[in-house]
């Protein structure tokens, strides 16, 4: 994962307090509630991968990365996953406090420059396994979003949805996911977290993200079970709302599954000790 705080290259590095788990107030209430709620700023870094070079080959070249940053003591944290969908690649997820703290997360890399030239060495290993590298930065929107703060340590899987929302229609999307919320918290089950994004490849329009964590895929028949009953909770004009929203605010819908991966992750020790069976993995 060659991440902005590499010393050679300023790179930018998704859903949910993730290893959205930094070394603020958000890792603060995580060791106090056993939940952690989304992190305000989310940094995303996609690692798409060259033919033969996903499984052992990435997982050696990433173990560097994390070895550098547990050397160094390093107190900003990051989760690493695999898509199970889509290209063959892996997905970073680095959550802040604030534009702030991510600023002074860099300067400070910047300065160690044992760490700086351990990540470099390790970039310069695991760009050769990539075919293609993307980073873009998100904004969390709580008021898009529904339970987002979850037991994250105990996740295995993550639910990815992007909305390219079409330009000149955001206050649609707002009013459609709004909609969305106020049927859904009827439903105990139903959970996910909302990110804007901020910096990154542009489209015409807007971009939005859902994160929905997982312990298992088997909560993926249980939501396609759950939408079966969406309908009928809606009622049909409320129904008919939505299904025009979504025809005139959407540009597309994209949804992905990704695989937590503890051997390209630098995760809380919070996460460690809930679970050492699977986050100790190297």
């Amino acid at each position: 994962m060659r991440k902005h705080f590499g010393s050679s290259a300023a790179l930018c590095v998704l859903f949910t307090g993730l290893s959205f788990t930094g070394s603020g107030s958000a890792a603060a209430q995580d060791q106090m509630s056993g939940t952690t709620p989304p992190p305000k700023v989310l940094e995303i870094i996609v690692e798409t991968l060259k033919p033969g070079q996903s499984g052992s080959p990435h997982q050696k070249t990433e173990s560097a990365f994390v070895q550098a940053m547990s050397n160094a003591k390093w107190p900003q944290r990051y989760l690493g996953t695999d898509a199970l969908s889509g290209r063959q690649r892996s997905v970073f997820f680095v959550g802040y406090d604030s534009f702030d703290a991510w600023q002074k997360d860099t300067d400070a890399t910047a300065k160690n420059s044992s760490l700086s030239s351990a990540l470099d060495s390790a970039s310069i290993a695991d760009g050769a396994l990539l075919e293609s590298l993307e980073t873009s930065l998100y904004v969390y929107r709580e008021d898009l979003s529904l339970r987002a703060p979850v037991d994250i340590a105990h996740m295995r899987y993550m639910e990815i949805t992007i909305f390219n929302v079409k330009a000149g229609h955001a206050h649609d999307w707002e009013t459609l996911v709004k909609m969305y919320q106020s049927v859904e918290t009827k439903m105990p089950n139903a959970h996910w977290a909302t990110f804007e994004k901020t910096y990154g490849t542009q489209t015409s329009g807007s971009r939005f993200i859902t994160v929905v964590p997982m312990k298992s895929l088997a909560e993926v028949d249980q939501n396609m079970a759950d939408d079966k009953g969406f309908a009928a909770a809606a009622g049909p004009e409320q129904l008919q709302k939505i299904r025009d929203l979504t025809a005139s605010s959407i540009e597309s819908i994209e949804s992905n599954l990704v695989q937590f991966n503890p051997k390209m992750s630098y995760v809380p020790d919070s996460w460690v000790k809930a679970d050492e069976a699977f986050w100790g993995q190297k």
